[in-house]
């Protein structure tokens, strides 16, 4: 079973789940075929791998309206990387899907760095998801795209350094 889940709960009825767009729905396009689609006047979304550079999608970002950041295995931590260039650099504001190998450990850092929507399959974290029961992250030393209060720390110099 494989649930969308946001911090307000299991999305019932989500368009945007990979592979079930009707025909004539919203569809969910690789980098390749979401820069040729872009002239459509058909709403469409993106699916990034590991390898795209996000910085393709910067002039049709506006029109995109969600991209999708594929997580392949556990420990590729490539998608944190894209999550906070389109946050941070590129200004998206639309909706940001984690899917793939999505787990409980990672969520909390995945929120951080900008997700807002997680395509989820691994019934115990669908479970915990649905208990509210998110590891937490009691210090932040580095900035994140999702505006949490950071505690003392350097955060400072770095978000110096990217916007600098």
């Amino acid at each position: 079973m494989t649930v969308i889940w946001t911090q307000d709960g299991i999305v019932e009825n989500d368009p945007w789940v990979s592979g079930s767009a009707a025909e004539d729905g919203p569809k969910l396009l690789p980098l390749a075929e979401a820069l040729d689609h872009a002239q459509d006047n058909a709403a469409f979304g993106v699916v990034l791998q590991p390898a795209d550079d996000v910085r393709a999608l910067a002039p049709i970002l506006d029109r995109v309206e969600i991209v999708a950041v594929t997580f392949p295995a556990f420990s590729d931590g490539r998608g944190f990387s894209q999550a906070m260039l389109l946050r941070t650099r590129l200004g998206y504001k639309g909706t940001l899907r984690a899917v793939g190998t999505v787990l409980l450990d990672q969520v909390p850092l995945m929120l951080r760095t900008g997700f807002d929507s997680f395509e989820v399959d691994h019934a115990p974290t669908i479970q915990r998801l649905v208990e509210k029961r998110l590891p937490g992250i009691d210090l932040h030393y580095q900035p994140a795209a999702d505006k949490t209060a950071d505690g003392p720390g350097y955060s400072w110099r770095r978000t110096a350094i990217l916007n600098g």
